[in-house]
């Protein structure tokens, strides 16, 4: 049913966007593109598997559990590995490589390859105009457009919001204002992160958990934020929606297979309209 295919376009779109929007952070105040951001996605996937199943939490507060953590991990992060190649984005990239084989398989050994499956949090489903909707694809929507909701008032409201935006811009001018850029960064990352861990613990709960399942996640990441223009949150919003929408509504037509292919026939046919993408900035 078409009515169906398109709210599973509007819940891929919501974990797109998160996933793009942390990218786009890190990118627009470090300069960096973060590739170990799918192992991140991962993370905080086992994060709300192991809260709730071992520590016993309810799906909701084990994902607010470990989207927190996971962010104080992207400080960490931050801090260690990628602020001495803040001017060195090459090298910070062969960091990320590094980090992507590392984590990967730190988790394979600590909890093995095995797929783990979350208990359904939310049981039934509702009706709305003839779409039978699970409650845990609704969550999934629901939770992302809260997540995007406080990122945007975050950013355009705080006064960190208005450094990050700052930095994004001139650096150099930034740092002359007084705006502290370390701090920036690691607040920068522990965002990306944070939204990251979201998309990763809300996708848990629909689908397997295993170390590898990052590598999609990055994939669709960076075609939004090409998509949409890098350094743009609005665009990455914009981009996400339409490579989810895509991915929602075309296997309804056709195989699986031709709705990745469509995503990016439309990236190539917008970045020749558009080189810096649809609300890309030099």
């Amino acid at each position: 049913m078409l009515e169906q295919s398109i709210f599973n376009g509007l819940m891929s779109s919501g974990i797109y966007v998160l996933i793009a929007m942390g990218l786009t952070l890190v990118l627009s105040i470090l300069g960096i593109v973060q590739l170990a951001h799918g192992e991140i996605y991962m993370l905080g996937a086992y994060g709300v598997y192991f809260l709730s199943t071992m520590a016993g939490l309810h799906f909701l507060p084990a994902l607010l559990v470990s989207m927190a953590a996971t962010g104080l991990l992207g400080i960490v992060l931050e801090k260690i590995f990628f602020r001495p190649f803040r001017s060195d984005p090459e090298r910070a990239v062969i960091v990320a490589i590094g980090l992507i084989l590392f984590l990967q398989q730190a988790v394979f050994l600590a909890v093995g390859g095995v797929p783990k499956s979350l208990p359904n949090p939310f049981s039934g489903v509702i009706n709305v105009g003839g779409i039978v909707i699970p409650m845990e694809r609704l969550i999934i929507v629901l939770g992302a457009l809260v997540f995007i909701a406080v990122l945007f008032l975050l950013i355009n409201k705080t006064k960190m919001g208005q450094a990050m935006m700052a930095v994004s811009q001139d650096r150099d001018s930034a740092s002359l204002y007084g705006i502290n850029i370390d701090r920036t960064s690691s607040f920068a990352m522990f965002l990306g992160c944070f939204l990251a861990a979201a998309a990763g613990g809300l996708v848990g709960s629909i689908t397997s958990v295993f170390p590898g399942m990052g590598g999609v996640a990055l994939i669709k990441g960076i075609a939004v934020i090409i998509l949409g223009g890098l350094g743009s949150i609005t665009g990455a919003v914009i981009g996400g929606f339409i490579i989810g929408m895509i991915d929602g509504i075309i296997p309804v037509f056709f195989s699986t297979q031709v709705s990745s292919v469509t995503g990016f026939v439309i990236i190539i046919v917008i970045l020749i309209l558009r080189p810096r993408g649809l609300l890309g900035h030099e």
